[in-house]
């Protein structure tokens, strides 16, 4: 059995002022993003946009992604408790994010960016799809150092024990990492390649959440269920059942997309 390092959450402590691991995540995601987002612009693979948009489109993709986390965890893990609590809503300092609503928010916030500069929201999702698995990564490494979201006990020669959990040696498995390898390295990768080429609107998004949905419900069976929670109808766990939909929407809208594509191919060859 492993034990897992005991990072110090804090990274850089200068004075009254302190860094912490997880923050710089997000950073590294956001620069990611903005990286990524650029070199893609250059390539030709921007769907209409241009470099300057990437950065504008961060903007509204944090905002997305904290608004829509933060609802999502009150309304899908815990509603009953901030019914009772309506203040600690906004207390998000205190933790409490859900995947699965910051990518609601996401959805939301690209939406009004379409709208603000008269862009397109499909292909401008298809453009951001690939950009994401790398912040998923970046923040499941967040997870891990701090020894949160530990996985389910095992015998595995690679349990890990988490003292910040288990008071007595307890291995479990390293349910972060498994995520950070196939949310955010695999998906990465599987995402990159297959948006390197032109793909009709839509199918490079309905690929994220096929791919997503996915690995996240594969992971579930590792990562340990809320506390709270536990397991629920047909022995799944609440980010299995939010996983489900975002598969079969993705296989709808890869079918969808492929269909509208053969049509206009048809329509382009009439005579």
């Amino acid at each position: 059995m492993l034990t897992h390092p005991q990072f110090d959450p804090i990274a850089v402590s200068l004075g009254p002022l302190a860094v912490r691991w997880y923050g710089l995540m997000y950073v590294v995601g956001f620069i990611a993003f903005i990286a990524l987002g650029k070199l893609r612009v250059r390539r030709g693979l921007g769907n209409g946009l241009e470099t300057r948009d990437v950065d504008d489109m961060l903007l509204y993709g944090v905002l997305g992604v904290i608004l829509g986390g933060r609802l999502g965890y009150v309304l899908f893990y815990k509603p009953g408790y901030y019914l009772a609590h309506p203040l600690e809503i906004f207390q998000i300092w205190t933790g409490g994010m859900s995947f699965h609503g910051g990518f609601l928010g996401v959805l939301v916030g690209v939406w009004v960016f379409c709208r603000m500069r008269g862009r397109r929201w499909l292909p401008t999702m298809d453009f951001i799809a690939p950009l994401v698995p790398i912040g998923l990564a970046a923040g499941r490494m967040g997870n891990f150092i701090n020894g949160e979201l530990p996985g389910r006990p095992t015998s595995l020669p690679w349990g890990m024990w988490f003292p910040q959990h288990d008071p007595t040696p307890l291995a479990r498995h390293p349910s972060q990492l498994y995520q950070f390898a196939l949310e955010g390295v695999a998906l990465f990768v599987i995402l990159w390649i297959y948006s390197s080429k032109p793909r009709p609107a839509g199918a490079v998004s309905g690929a994220f959440l096929v791919g997503y949905g996915t690995f996240r419900f594969i992971a579930e069976f590792a990562r340990a269920p809320d506390d709270f929670l536990g397991l629920l109808s047909f022995g799944m766990s609440m980010g299995q059942w939010l996983s489900l939909p975002m598969i079969f929407a993705g296989i709808a809208m890869m079918a969808w997309a492929t269909k509208m594509n053969g049509v206009r191919v048809e329509s382009d060859r009439r005579p």
